[in-house]
């Protein structure tokens, strides 16, 4: 079943974020009147901030006083189907913190993303932590191409010393689940999990499955919600 969006377009802002001195690439801000945090979230590489998953998480999330900040990656603002080299999409995720620290300075920052766009983030805060970022959300992280089961992709988890927490699927194509456990068991307390049953990497239920997206989209948001109070505490 595909994903209907529940946003309403009218309560998303664009920005524009400031990349470099000749790159700028969009965003899109949700702000709750009530909101305790601004949770700054990439995109997945086939998609871009406009998704249909991330258009409802960031309405979930809004909806448990949870700000968001989407963004694109510079290929994406080209229209290309080719993911930017990391550096790039570091410089691009350090630009929205940047934007978010400047414009929302009196809400705690968490930040991450789906699939690709989480992965990026992590790799960027184990090379230097991002300012003021409390946690990290890791939605469907990749952990391996489609039966090729590795964990080489988390290796970069180990330098991480903030809280994360990863969502991931149970019949995620990218992150069998007994590696994602084993990437995890490390991090000690550092690291919390929520399985989502029977959702593959783009968080969709099979019919029979007695459930439905929007299950499963409201046990991300309650876990996000939940998470971000006790990352918010330490």
């Amino acid at each position: 079943m595909p994903h209907t969006s529940q946003v309403n377009p009218a309560a998303a802002q664009p920005v524009i974020l400031t990349v470099g001195d000749d790159l700028r690439v969009s965003g899109l801000l949700e702000r709750p009147p009530d909101a305790r945090a601004l949770f700054v979230l990439g995109p997945g590489a086939g998609a871009n901030m406009r998704h249909h998953f991330l258009s409802d998480l960031s309405a979930a999330l809004a909806a448990r006083g949870i700000a968001s900040l989407r963004y694109q990656f510079p290929y994406m603002e080209r229209n290309s189907r080719r993911p930017d080299t990391p550096a790039v999409c570091h410089a691009t995720i350090r630009a929205a913190i940047a934007w978010a620290g400047e414009f929302e300075p009196a809400l705690p920052l968490i930040a991450g993303g789906k699939s690709f766009g989480g992965r990026m983030t992590s790799q960027a805060q184990a090379l230097t932590p991002l300012p003021g970022v409390r946690g990290l959300v890791l939605l469907g992280f990749p952990l391996h191409p489609p039966k090729k089961p590795s964990t080489t992709r988390a290796d970069h988890l180990a330098k991480i010393a903030i809280p994360l927490l990863f969502v991931q699927g149970t019949r995620d194509a990218l992150a069998e689940v007994q590696l994602i456990h084993r990437v995890i068991q490390p991090l000690a307390d550092r690291a919390s999990l929520t399985m989502i049953e029977g959702a593959d990497h783009a968080f969709h239920v099979p019919a029979r499955s007695g459930k439905a997206d929007a299950d499963v989209l409201r046990a991300i948001g309650d876990a996000i919600d939940t998470w971000v109070t006790s990352a918010l505490r330490r």
